[in-house]
């Protein structure tokens, strides 16, 4: 049974009908196949006119569908003269030259489309190219923290919480047992799919065993300020021999497939954008866990991810932010508004209470600053910053 990701569907179907072809991207297995089915759904219960065109690559039944030419005469045969056409394309990656059809049947008008891919290289980076602009993209994530307690049917407690930032939020992880063993081997298949499907055979990757110790050296370093020469340095410590450059193109590859995600530093006094060393948070916390195991020490990193992931998905543009020689762990953009975010995992005496509201009371605007973390006080106001449980913070529509 489909369960609704409503976030995504209502936003999706606003732009049903304006003649842009609607992209949803993300991490393979983050629920955008089911998006794409529900969004089937809504369209068939609100005409019976709807002609509706799905195809899905994973099958074999389309394995036919090759390049444009075929999926051109495909469609052109299956359109209907009277009532709405709506194309779907599950995984339009696999399918080369995929965007010459579609320009032409979404220019002239004939089809409403909808397409979903997991390879951001074919639909992000130069997609305003090969669709010249007439495309809107919908980046999909695993489960936030209130969509993983609808899936699962579970209270909101700390118990929970912990849950969720043990395992993540895979969608289909509603459908097994939520133990250490049978959730690591589900998400080890996919972590080995997204490595050969979307990073090995793309990219002729031939020195795999680097890769993963890259993906495990980002796991075991969430969070962190890391630069190529730093990772390059770990790497060779280990007696394996890498360049900066490759470095470099191995973090572009994981940040293309939406495995990872890049944040670069933002000067909060001249908006000035630097080039190096930045973070690394993962796309899903089980997947990262996966890598280097579930260990209590990393309770930070696993909050500071959370934190990313929720800013993610309600759509902010996030940087860590720079006063001088001080820190701010998140600074996200939306809608001409800015919010400062502090995480941490306990405040246990002024010290640390004065550090981390302290890089926040330096910020000379009136946005909202926030300070997260795990002390069960919560909530509360100190000098006009909020402090809030990350439960809480989680459960925000709204920041």
């Amino acid at each position: 049974m489909l369960i609704d990701r409503n976030s995504y569907t209502e936003r999706i179907v606003k732009f049903s009908g304006t003649g842009l072809i609607k992209v949803i991207t993300g991490q393979r297995r983050s629920g955008k196949s089911s998006i794409l089915k529900l969004l089937v759904q809504k369209f068939q219960s609100t005409s019976e006119k709807t002609n509706i065109i799905f195809i899905d690559k994973e099958l074999n039944e389309f394995e036919f569908l090759r390049d444009g030419k075929a999926l051109h005469k495909y469609i052109r045969q299956n359109l209907k003269s009277r009532g709405r056409n709506i194309i779907c394309i599950d995984e339009v990656q696999e399918i080369r030259d995929f965007e010459n059809p579609l320009r032409e049947f979404a220019a002239s008008g004939s089809a409403d489309i909808y397409i979903t891919g997991s390879n951001a290289t074919m639909l992000s980076g130069d997609l305003a190219t090969r669709l010249s602009g007439r495309y809107i993209e919908f980046n999909v994530k695993p489960l936030g923290y209130s969509e993983f307690l609808r899936f699962h049917k579970l209270p909101n407690n700390d118990d929970i919480l912990h849950l969720y930032l043990r395992f993540g939020g895979m969608p289909y992880l509603v459908n097994i047992s939520l133990e250490d063993e049978i959730v690591n081997q589900y998400l080890r298949s996919i972590f080995d799919t997204i490595l050969l499907k979307d990073i090995i055979k793309r990219f002729n990757i031939r020195n795999v065993d680097f890769l993963y110790r890259l993906a495990a050296f980002l796991a075991d370093n969430t969070g962190q300020l890391v630069s190529a020469n730093r990772i390059s340095s770990f790497i060779k410590s280990q007696k394996i021999d890498v360049t900066a450059n490759m470095t470099l193109d191995y973090l572009r590859y994981l940040t293309q497939s939406y495995f990872i995600h890049r944040v670069q530093r933002m000067d909060l006094a001249g908006k000035k954008i630097f080039e190096v060393n930045e973070k690394y948070y993962f796309d899903d916390l089980g997947l990262r866990n996966m890598l280097v195991g579930y260990k209590p020490g990393d309770i930070s990193k696993l909050i500071e991810n959370a934190v990313y992931h929720h800013l993610a998905f309600l759509g902010f543009r996030i940087y860590v932010g720079k006063i001088g020689e001080l820190e701010i762990d998140f600074t996200a953009e939306k809608n001409n508004k800015t919010v400062y975010i502090q995480s941490a995992y306990l405040l246990p005496d002024d010290k640390v209470v004065k550090r981390e509201f302290g890089n926040l009371l330096k910020i000379d605007d009136n946005f909202n600053k926030y300070v997260v973390s795990l002390d069960p006080a919560g909530g509360g106001n100190y000098k006009g910053i909020r402090h809030l449980h990350l439960r809480e913070f989680l459960m925000m529509n709204d920041i």
